[in-house]
C-alpha cells in the first residue's frame, strides 16, 4: 500500500493551483505556502460592483494554448473574443495628430475568460481541499535532510518529502536560500532571468459609455510617444460596464500615481477628445513594486530574456525539489498556457 506523502507548493498563482488541481486524487497531502494574502499571483482581477472586471495582470489567451483551453473546458469556464471593431488609432511620433487606420481582420484572435482571469483562480480553489493554502506566508530558506525538506519561513518550519517552487526563477534566486545550492549554471540563469510582465504597468479606465465604440472611432489604440502605448476596449460582453485597458510605458513607475493618470488622460484627450475625460475610474497596477512578484535592484534585463530555458525547470535533490512555473515552460514560456502546461509537466514526475 502507497502511503501519503507531503507535497509543498510555492506559490498560489496559475502553476501552483493548476498542480495542486491535477494532484487532488493522488496520494498527497497537498500544501501550498502564498507570500501574498491573495491567490493567483500575475493573474489579478479588480472587481466592482456597477463597472467590468479589470484584468491588471495576465488577460488574453489563443486558439494555439491548447492546454489552458482544455482545462477552461473542463472547469466549465467560458471564453469570448477580444472586442475590435476594425479601426486602430496610432500616434506615431511627439507633436502629431494620432490617425485612424483600419485593422485587417486577425487571423490568430485573441479570447478573455468570461469573469475574469480571476475566475480561473477561484475555479481551482474551489475544487482543492479547505486549508490547502496558507497566505501571508513567505519562504526564506529550503533545506535538503535526511528526514526530508525543511521549508522554513520567517514564523514557521514546514517539512515534506518533495518541495514544487512555482516561484519566478529571479524571485527564487533573490529571496530563497537553498541548502545545498543548486549548480552554478542554474544560479546565473535564473538570476539573469526576466519576470515576465515584472516590469510592466497596467492600466484601466472605465466609462459610462463606450465612446471608441460610436461613429468611425477606434476600440484600440497604439502609441510611440506614450505614457499609454497600447490600449484595448476592456468592457464586460454582456453590458456590465465599460472600458479601456492596456499598457504603460515601465519608465511611468517612477511618478507620483496622481501624475501617471493626469499623462494619461491627457495623451488620450489627444487622441480621442474630450470624451476622454469623462471617465468614472482609473487604476493601474505597477508590478514591479509587487514585491513578490520583482525583488531586483539589477538593471532591467532583455524583455523575456531566458524564458523557457530548459535549466529553469526540472529536478533536483533526487527529485525531491521540482522546479516549475510559467517561466520554464516548454513552449509559451509566460503565458497562462505556459503555466498550466508547466503544472501538467511536473504532475506527471509526482505521481
Amino acid at each position: 500500500m502507497r502511503t501519503t506523502k507531503q507535497l509543498i507548493i510555492l506559490g498560489a498563482g496559475l502553476t501552483g493551483l493548476t498542480l495542486a488541481y491535477l494532484l487532488r486524487d493522488a496520494p498527497l497531502d497537498v500544501r501550498i505556502l502564498e507570500a501574498r494574502d491573495r491567490p493567483g499571483g500575475r493573474i489579478r482581477t479588480l472587481q466592482s460592483a456597477d463597472g467590468p472586471g479589470l484584468d491588471m495582470g495576465a488577460t488574453w489567451l489563443g486558439q494555439q494554448h491548447v492546454q489552458l483551453r482544455n482545462l477552461l473546458r473542463e472547469l466549465e469556464l467560458d471564453t469570448y473574443p477580444q472586442y475590435q471593431n476594425g479601426r486602430l488609432r496610432y500616434e506615431a511620433a511627439p507633436g502629431a495628430a494620432a490617425t485612424l487606420h483600419a485593422l485587417p481582420p486577425d487571423s490568430s484572435p485573441s479570447y478573455r475568460i468570461a469573469g475574469g482571469s480571476t475566475a480561473l483562480i477561484e475555479r481551482l480553489i474551489s475544487c482543492l481541499p479547505e486549508q490547502t493554502i496558507t497566505y501571508g506566508t513567505a519562504v526564506t530558506s529550503i533545506t535538503a535532510r535526511d528526514r526530508g525538506i525543511e521549508v522554513a519561513t520567517e514564523g514557521q518550519t514546514y517539512t515534506a518529502d518533495h518541495v514544487v517552487s512555482t516561484l519566478p526563477p529571479a524571485l527564487l534566486a533573490a529571496t530563497v536560500s537553498l541548502q545545498p545550492a543548486l549548480p552554478a549554471a542554474y544560479r546565473t540563469l535564473a538570476a539573469a532571468s526576466d519576470t515576465w510582465m515584472g516590469r510592466s504597468i497596467k492600466v484601466a479606465l472605465v466609462y459610462d459609455t463606450p465612446f471608441w465604440r460610436e461613429g468611425r472611432e477606434a476600440a484600440t489604440f497604439f502609441s510611440n510617444v506614450g505614457p499609454v502605448s497600447e490600449l484595448h476596449d476592456h468592457s464586460d460582453p454582456v453590458g456590465g460596464g465599460y472600458a479601456l485597458k492596456g499598457f504603460l510605458d515601465p519608465a511611468t513607475a517612477a511618478l507620483a500615481p496622481a501624475e501617471r493618470e493626469r499623462r494619461v488622460v491627457a495623451q488620450l484627450v489627444r487622441a480621442y477628445g474630450p470624451a476622454a475625460t469623462t471617465y468614472r475610474a482609473y487604476h493601474d497596477t505597477v508590478w514591479r513594486d509587487e514585491p513578490f512578484t520583482l525583488r531586483s535592484t539589477a538593471p532591467d534585463p532583455t524583455p523575456h530574456r531566458h524564458a523557457g530555458e530548459a535549466l529553469l525547470r526540472g529536478s533536483h535533490w533526487n527529485g525531491r525539489l521540482l522546479l516549475a512555473g510559467a517561466e520554464s515552460s516548454d513552449a509559451y514560456p509566460g503565458y497562462m498556457e505556459g503555466a498550466v502546461r508547466s503544472a501538467r509537466l511536473t504532475a506527471a514526475r509526482l505521481r
